[in-house]
């Protein structure tokens, strides 16, 4: 049995923790791998290394930390097919899903690329006589990061490459259930010339996180996973000093008015609520049809599912397993809710043909119609390829119904009237939205992230708050003696 460890200081390595994790292909179901559970000291020798590391890299010069992620991002580029059939293989969404995970990480690598530019600080001249003033932008230290099972290499990217040009070490702690494409980029980040102790991985669970939000060297954390656990690493992390932008889980609405074209909207429907099995934050999992235009799109979304191939990512299917069997018996648990409460089950996922082994963690497709707030599809957030259709009958109603919803990360307003459009994205309550766009992930130059649940911190990932969160300001009020003050004076000496 494979035995995966860590990545310090430039090589992998094994760890002194005896606690180890399963990972499984969940489209077979079988046990591929073991993967080592860092304790606390295997955390603090990492931190340590990184430590080190920062000592020297914080004073390396802009120009050695462009050529360096430079040099990622060809690598990256290059061994996009090694890593996305890494995903795979261990995650189970489908290649080209897995592939336009890695393209939306290389975004961010090539936004770091111009990290001379986005530190580039002020300067005021005479501000009194004779003393200027400038701003300066200087990395944190040791900052940590950690990265759930959906996205093992893009979200890593989301915040490693800003790090480490801004100066900063790293210690990546990954998803125990999908481990090795963070240690593939760990490599590649090396190969590339960062130094060692700079790029770290610790393999580990709740014990590794832990020990990353208490250890004092660490001086930021950041952290994509669902809400409870963002609540608990940002108040773990705050109260012992850190920095912390931890984002949380979604409820993401897609809401379509009456003038939409609904060949469009059905079509985004599919393929925003079923992607990578659901498993995305930025899923769409609750369509919000202001009537009279709800009879005609779930008829659509339906004829759209029938044509679905639910299988193994290496065939070629449309959608591949969920993660764990676990987390696919939780997903189905919500659909026997949804039926016992009441919802319509248009497609039901349960009774799914599977291209793929008898024993993968499958579930097909799932759409609900006639859903209403007070059931558990709606309020939880399900991480599975389940749909939820509510019936509004206004525009108003629509958007009370998004505001009152505890989650803020993404929605999406599909409609022909700019005019409703544009209100629409000033009234809504939520950090990212897309009109007719329906899963509005914002490029590497801008920033991703929510308002109210799904977002513990004030800044978001990558772009322009990337770097303001791996960075500290300082402010400097210089004043030189004039040169004319200098020279040879045989004259009486007087004070002016």
């Amino acid at each position: 049995m494979n035995l995966i460890g860590h990545f310090v200081d430039g090589k992998r390595t094994g760890g002194t923790s005896t606690r180890r994790g399963d990972v499984f292909d969940p489209a077979t179901g079988r046990r591929t791998a073991q993967v080592e559970l860092a304790c606390a000291a295997d955390v603090a020798a990492a931190v340590e290394v990184a430590e080190r590391a920062a000592r020297t890299w914080r004073d390396a010069s802009l120009a050695k930390r462009t050529a360096v992620l430079f040099a990622v991002r060809e690598l990256v580029h290059a061994r996009r097919d090694e890593l996305a059939a890494l995903i795979t293989a261990e995650h189970g969404k489908v290649l080209a899903d897995a592939a336009g995970e890695v393209q939306r990480g290389l975004e961010v690598i090539e936004y770091a690329c111009g990290i001379p530019s986005a530190l580039r600080g002020g300067f005021s001249e005479n501000v009194s006589t004779e003393v200027d003033s400038y701003s300066l932008r200087q990395p944190l230290g040791v900052v940590a990061v950690v990265s759930p099972f959906n996205f093992p290499v893009m979200v890593p990217l989301w915040f490693v490459p800003v790090a480490v040009a801004a100066g900063n070490t790293v210690v990546l702690k990954p998803s125990e259930k999908d481990p090795s494409a963070a240690l593939l980029l760990a490599e590649l980040f090396v190969e590339a010339g960062l130094p060692d102790g700079v790029f770290n991985v610790i393999n580990g669970d709740a014990e590794a996180v832990d020990a990353l939000l208490d250890h004092p060297v660490v001086r930021a954390v950041s952290f994509v996973g669902s809400t409870p656990v963002a609540r608990h690493v940002y108040r773990r992390g705050t109260a012992a000093g850190k920095r912390v932008q931890a984002l949380g889980g979604a409820k993401n609405h897609m809401v379509v008015l009456p003038d939409a074209d609904l060949d469009l909207a059905a079509d985004a429907a599919v393929n925003a609520g079923f992607g990578s099995a659901g498993e995305r934050c930025m899923a769409i999992s609750a369509l919000v049809a202001v009537e009279p235009v709800a009879d005609e799109l779930v008829a659509r979304i339906a004829r759209r599912m029938a044509g679905l191939r639910t299988g193994d990512g290496r065939r070629g299917c449309d959608m591949g397993p969920l993660v764990t069997a676990a987390h696919a018996a939780r997903v189905r648990s919500y659909v026997e809710a949804g039926v016992a409460a009441g919802a319509v089950p248009v497609v039901d996922g349960r009774d799914v043909t599977v291209d793929g082994d008898p024993d993968g963690f499958w579930l097909g497709p799932t759409l609900f119609d006639r859903v209403t707030p007070q059931m558990s599809i709606y309020t939880d957030e399900i991480f599975g390829p389940v749909l939820s259709v509510l019936r509004v009958d206004s525009y108003d109603e629509a958007v009370a119904l998004v505001n009152a919803n505890p989650y803020g990360n993404g929605t999406a307003i599909f409609t022909n009237d700019g005019g409703a459009a544009r209100r629409y994205q000033h009234e809504v309550e939520v950090g990212m939205i897309g009109v007719n766009v329906p899963v509005p992930v914002p490029m590497g130059y801008y920033s991703f992230g929510g308002w109210k649940s799904s977002l513990f911190g004030d800044l978001h990932a990558h772009g322009a708050d990337g770097v303001a969160f791996f960075t500290r300001g300082k402010v400097v009020t210089s004043r030189w003696l004039d040169p004319r003050h200098g020279g040879v004076n045989l004259g009486f000496p007087t004070q002016t």
